[in-house]
Protein backbone atom coordinates (compact mmCIF):
# COMPACT_ATOMS: atom_id res chain seq x y z
CA UNK A 1 0.00 0.00 0.00
CA UNK A 2 2.86 2.67 0.53
CA UNK A 3 3.64 2.21 -3.20
CA UNK A 4 1.28 4.57 -4.05
CA UNK A 5 -0.60 2.22 -6.87
CA UNK A 6 -3.78 1.56 -5.27
CA UNK A 7 -6.59 4.16 -5.18
CA UNK A 8 -8.12 4.61 -1.91
CA UNK A 9 -8.35 3.11 1.46
CA UNK A 10 -8.71 -0.56 -0.20
CA UNK A 11 -6.93 -2.02 -3.28
CA UNK A 12 -10.70 -2.76 -4.49
CA UNK A 13 -9.13 -1.71 -7.99
CA UNK A 14 -6.30 -3.50 -8.07
CA UNK A 15 -3.04 -1.45 -8.67
CA UNK A 16 -2.55 -1.34 -12.79
CA UNK A 17 -5.02 1.12 -13.43
CA UNK A 18 -2.47 3.70 -14.13
CA UNK A 19 0.88 2.00 -14.54
CA UNK A 20 2.77 3.27 -17.63
CA UNK A 21 4.67 0.09 -18.63
CA UNK A 22 2.66 -1.32 -20.72
CA UNK A 23 4.19 -1.68 -24.23
CA UNK A 24 2.68 -1.90 -28.11
CA UNK A 25 3.71 -5.09 -29.62
CA UNK A 26 2.14 -5.19 -32.85
CA UNK A 27 -0.84 -3.21 -34.98
CA UNK A 28 -2.29 -4.75 -38.06
CA UNK A 29 -4.65 -4.74 -40.37
CA UNK A 30 -6.46 -7.03 -42.66
CA UNK A 31 -9.75 -6.84 -45.44
CA UNK A 32 -11.88 -7.66 -42.23
CA UNK A 33 -10.42 -5.79 -38.88
CA UNK A 34 -7.87 -3.83 -37.31
CA UNK A 35 -6.26 -4.79 -33.99
CA UNK A 36 -3.78 -3.48 -31.68
CA UNK A 37 -1.99 -5.41 -29.27
CA UNK A 38 0.04 -4.86 -25.81
CA UNK A 39 1.57 -6.04 -23.13
CA UNK A 40 2.62 -5.77 -19.80
CA UNK A 41 5.57 -7.86 -18.23
CA UNK A 42 4.87 -8.10 -15.19
CA UNK A 43 7.55 -10.04 -13.72
CA UNK A 44 10.24 -7.12 -14.25
CA UNK A 45 8.71 -5.09 -11.39
CA UNK A 46 10.05 -6.20 -8.32
CA UNK A 47 7.52 -4.28 -6.01
CA UNK A 48 4.95 -5.52 -7.43
CA UNK A 49 6.02 -9.39 -7.41
CA UNK A 50 6.34 -8.10 -3.35
CA UNK A 51 2.29 -6.73 -3.60
CA UNK A 52 1.59 -10.47 -6.07
CA UNK A 53 4.35 -12.39 -5.81
CA UNK A 54 3.28 -14.74 -9.03
CA UNK A 55 5.50 -13.83 -12.12
CA UNK A 56 3.25 -13.73 -14.92
CA UNK A 57 2.37 -11.43 -18.26
CA UNK A 58 -0.54 -10.09 -19.85
CA UNK A 59 -1.32 -8.74 -23.13
CA UNK A 60 -4.39 -7.13 -24.41
CA UNK A 61 -5.60 -6.95 -27.67
CA UNK A 62 -8.49 -4.46 -29.15
CA UNK A 63 -9.63 -5.65 -32.66
CA UNK A 64 -12.42 -3.61 -34.50
CA UNK A 65 -14.35 -6.19 -36.89
CA UNK A 66 -17.52 -5.87 -38.11
CA UNK A 67 -18.43 -2.79 -36.17
CA UNK A 68 -17.96 -4.64 -32.96
CA UNK A 69 -14.89 -4.52 -30.59
CA UNK A 70 -12.95 -7.12 -29.02
CA UNK A 71 -11.25 -6.51 -26.08
CA UNK A 72 -9.20 -9.90 -25.43
CA UNK A 73 -6.58 -10.56 -22.64
CA UNK A 74 -4.56 -13.51 -22.27
CA UNK A 75 -2.30 -13.58 -18.68
CA UNK A 76 0.86 -16.11 -19.40
CA UNK A 77 1.81 -18.22 -15.83
CA UNK A 78 5.53 -17.49 -15.49
CA UNK A 79 5.83 -18.90 -11.77
CA UNK A 80 6.46 -22.24 -10.35
CA UNK A 81 2.86 -22.54 -9.04
CA UNK A 82 -0.67 -21.89 -9.87
CA UNK A 83 -1.44 -18.16 -9.68
CA UNK A 84 -5.24 -17.31 -9.02
CA UNK A 85 -6.72 -14.89 -11.83
CA UNK A 86 -8.30 -11.82 -10.09
CA UNK A 87 -8.17 -9.10 -12.95
CA UNK A 88 -10.69 -6.69 -14.40
CA UNK A 89 -11.96 -3.50 -16.48
CA UNK A 90 -13.94 -0.69 -15.49
CA UNK A 91 -15.21 0.38 -19.21
CA UNK A 92 -17.83 3.54 -19.10
CA UNK A 93 -20.75 3.91 -21.41
CA UNK A 94 -22.69 6.44 -22.40
CA UNK A 95 -25.76 7.08 -24.92
CA UNK A 96 -25.75 10.49 -27.01
CA UNK A 97 -29.40 10.48 -27.87
CA UNK A 98 -31.16 10.68 -24.63
CA UNK A 99 -30.20 11.17 -20.71
CA UNK A 100 -29.40 8.64 -17.94
CA UNK A 101 -32.90 8.98 -16.22
CA UNK A 102 -34.38 7.82 -20.18
CA UNK A 103 -32.08 4.54 -20.63
CA UNK A 104 -33.15 1.08 -19.65
CA UNK A 105 -30.57 -1.57 -18.86
CA UNK A 106 -31.15 -5.69 -19.70
CA UNK A 107 -29.02 -7.81 -16.82
CA UNK A 108 -27.96 -11.27 -18.36
CA UNK A 109 -27.07 -12.57 -14.34
CA UNK A 110 -28.80 -14.68 -11.60
CA UNK A 111 -27.37 -13.62 -8.56
CA UNK A 112 -26.17 -10.39 -6.69
CA UNK A 113 -24.07 -10.10 -3.68
CA UNK A 114 -24.62 -8.29 -0.66
CA UNK A 115 -22.10 -5.73 0.30
CA UNK A 116 -20.51 -4.31 3.08
CA UNK A 117 -20.42 -0.55 3.69
CA UNK A 118 -16.54 -1.02 1.48
CA UNK A 119 -18.50 -2.53 -1.28
CA UNK A 120 -16.93 -6.08 -0.39
CA UNK A 121 -18.92 -9.02 -0.77
CA UNK A 122 -19.96 -10.25 2.59
CA UNK A 123 -20.57 -13.96 0.93
CA UNK A 124 -23.95 -13.51 0.87
CA UNK A 125 -25.88 -13.64 -2.16
CA UNK A 126 -30.05 -13.15 -3.14
CA UNK A 127 -31.61 -13.33 -6.51
CA UNK A 128 -31.16 -10.53 -8.56
CA UNK A 129 -34.85 -10.62 -9.11
CA UNK A 130 -34.59 -9.22 -5.32
CA UNK A 131 -33.42 -5.67 -7.05
CA UNK A 132 -34.55 -5.95 -10.85
CA UNK A 133 -37.91 -7.54 -10.71
CA UNK A 134 -37.72 -7.23 -14.24
CA UNK A 135 -34.08 -7.95 -15.32
CA UNK A 136 -34.14 -7.48 -18.70
CA UNK A 137 -36.05 -4.09 -19.31
CA UNK A 138 -34.80 -2.05 -16.22
CA UNK A 139 -35.10 2.05 -15.70
CA UNK A 140 -31.41 3.23 -14.73
CA UNK A 141 -33.48 6.20 -13.02
CA UNK A 142 -34.80 4.15 -10.44
CA UNK A 143 -31.43 2.60 -9.73
CA UNK A 144 -28.48 4.13 -7.70
CA UNK A 145 -25.96 1.13 -8.67
CA UNK A 146 -22.38 -0.09 -7.30
CA UNK A 147 -23.40 -3.96 -7.37
CA UNK A 148 -21.78 -7.38 -8.02
CA UNK A 149 -23.46 -10.03 -10.07
CA UNK A 150 -22.37 -13.42 -10.96
CA UNK A 151 -23.93 -16.94 -11.93
CA UNK A 152 -24.09 -15.06 -15.39
CA UNK A 153 -27.21 -15.95 -18.52
CA UNK A 154 -24.98 -17.53 -20.85
CA UNK A 155 -25.76 -17.56 -24.46
CA UNK A 156 -25.04 -21.11 -27.04
CA UNK A 157 -21.39 -19.24 -27.57
CA UNK A 158 -21.08 -19.05 -23.76
CA UNK A 159 -21.46 -15.42 -23.78
CA UNK A 160 -23.74 -13.03 -20.90
CA UNK A 161 -25.32 -10.15 -22.31
CA UNK A 162 -25.97 -6.86 -21.04
CA UNK A 163 -27.44 -4.02 -22.68
CA UNK A 164 -28.10 0.12 -22.33
CA UNK A 165 -31.08 1.59 -24.39
CA UNK A 166 -31.75 5.14 -25.18
CA UNK A 167 -34.56 6.50 -27.66
CA UNK A 168 -33.05 4.38 -30.39
CA UNK A 169 -29.00 4.37 -30.05
CA UNK A 170 -27.97 0.81 -28.11
CA UNK A 171 -25.24 -0.78 -26.99
CA UNK A 172 -25.00 -4.46 -26.22
CA UNK A 173 -22.23 -5.42 -24.16
CA UNK A 174 -20.87 -9.41 -24.47
CA UNK A 175 -19.14 -10.89 -21.93
CA UNK A 176 -17.01 -14.40 -22.71
CA UNK A 177 -17.35 -17.46 -20.58
CA UNK A 178 -13.68 -16.66 -18.41
CA UNK A 179 -15.43 -13.96 -17.02
CA UNK A 180 -17.88 -15.10 -14.09
CA UNK A 181 -19.00 -11.82 -12.90
CA UNK A 182 -19.44 -8.28 -13.19
CA UNK A 183 -19.98 -5.03 -11.15
CA UNK A 184 -22.51 -2.15 -12.55
CA UNK A 185 -21.70 0.97 -11.45
CA UNK A 186 -23.98 4.14 -12.27
CA UNK A 187 -24.56 6.47 -9.47
CA UNK A 188 -27.89 8.17 -9.17
CA UNK A 189 -27.17 12.03 -9.53
CA UNK A 190 -29.99 12.55 -7.02
CA UNK A 191 -28.97 9.59 -4.87
CA UNK A 192 -32.10 7.86 -5.08
CA UNK A 193 -32.87 4.22 -6.31
CA UNK A 194 -32.43 1.08 -5.44
CA UNK A 195 -29.10 -0.73 -5.17
CA UNK A 196 -25.97 -0.47 -3.05
CA UNK A 197 -25.10 3.09 -1.90
CA UNK A 198 -23.23 4.32 -5.07
CA UNK A 199 -21.79 7.50 -4.39
CA UNK A 200 -19.40 6.28 -1.42
CA UNK A 201 -16.98 5.04 -4.70
CA UNK A 202 -16.82 8.59 -6.19
CA UNK A 203 -19.03 10.33 -8.65
CA UNK A 204 -18.35 12.20 -12.17
CA UNK A 205 -19.14 15.48 -13.48
CA UNK A 206 -21.69 14.28 -15.86
CA UNK A 207 -23.68 11.37 -14.30
CA UNK A 208 -24.63 10.23 -17.66
CA UNK A 209 -23.13 7.08 -17.80
CA UNK A 210 -22.79 3.39 -16.72
CA UNK A 211 -19.93 1.32 -16.05
CA UNK A 212 -20.29 -2.39 -17.17
CA UNK A 213 -17.34 -3.87 -15.43
CA UNK A 214 -16.26 -7.64 -16.19
CA UNK A 215 -14.61 -9.26 -13.90
CA UNK A 216 -12.66 -12.57 -13.50
CA UNK A 217 -13.76 -13.03 -10.08
CA UNK A 218 -15.55 -10.76 -7.67
CA UNK A 219 -14.22 -8.23 -5.92
CA UNK A 220 -12.09 -9.80 -3.04
CA UNK A 221 -12.65 -13.14 -5.03
CA UNK A 222 -9.07 -14.25 -3.39
CA UNK A 223 -9.85 -13.65 0.91
CA UNK A 224 -13.14 -14.96 -0.31
CA UNK A 225 -12.42 -18.13 -1.37
CA UNK A 226 -9.77 -18.70 1.11
CA UNK A 227 -12.57 -18.40 4.01
CA UNK A 228 -14.58 -20.79 1.49
CA UNK A 229 -17.17 -18.23 0.62
CA UNK A 230 -16.50 -17.95 -3.04
CA UNK A 231 -16.23 -21.16 -5.57
CA UNK A 232 -15.22 -19.47 -8.90
CA UNK A 233 -11.46 -18.19 -8.35
CA UNK A 234 -9.86 -19.21 -11.52
CA UNK A 235 -6.06 -20.30 -11.24
CA UNK A 236 -3.84 -20.41 -14.17
CA UNK A 237 -1.25 -23.82 -14.14
CA UNK A 238 2.72 -22.71 -14.24
CA UNK A 239 3.63 -22.34 -17.56
CA UNK A 240 -0.29 -22.49 -18.42
CA UNK A 241 -2.06 -19.65 -20.36
CA UNK A 242 -5.83 -17.72 -18.97
CA UNK A 243 -7.46 -16.39 -22.03
CA UNK A 244 -10.77 -14.33 -22.00
CA UNK A 245 -12.67 -11.32 -23.88
CA UNK A 246 -15.44 -9.23 -23.91
CA UNK A 247 -17.11 -7.43 -27.06
CA UNK A 248 -18.59 -4.10 -27.79
CA UNK A 249 -21.47 -3.63 -30.13
CA UNK A 250 -23.16 -0.18 -30.88
CA UNK A 251 -26.20 0.10 -33.28
CA UNK A 252 -28.90 3.10 -33.63
CA UNK A 253 -25.46 5.61 -33.78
Amino acid sequence: MDLGNVRGAIPIHGFLTTTDQWQVVEVKADPRSAWVTSKLEFFRQPMWMKQFPFAHTIEITHRLQDGVLQVQTRITNLSAEAMPVAIGFHPYYRLTDSMREEWTISVGARKRWILAPTKVPTGETEPIENLFPNPQSAALKDYNLDDVFSDLVRDAQGRAHMVLKGKRQQLDIMIGPNWPAIVIWSPNPNGAGRGSNAPARGTQNDPNFIAFEPMAGITNAMNLAQKGLYRELQSIPPGGKWEASFWIKPSGF
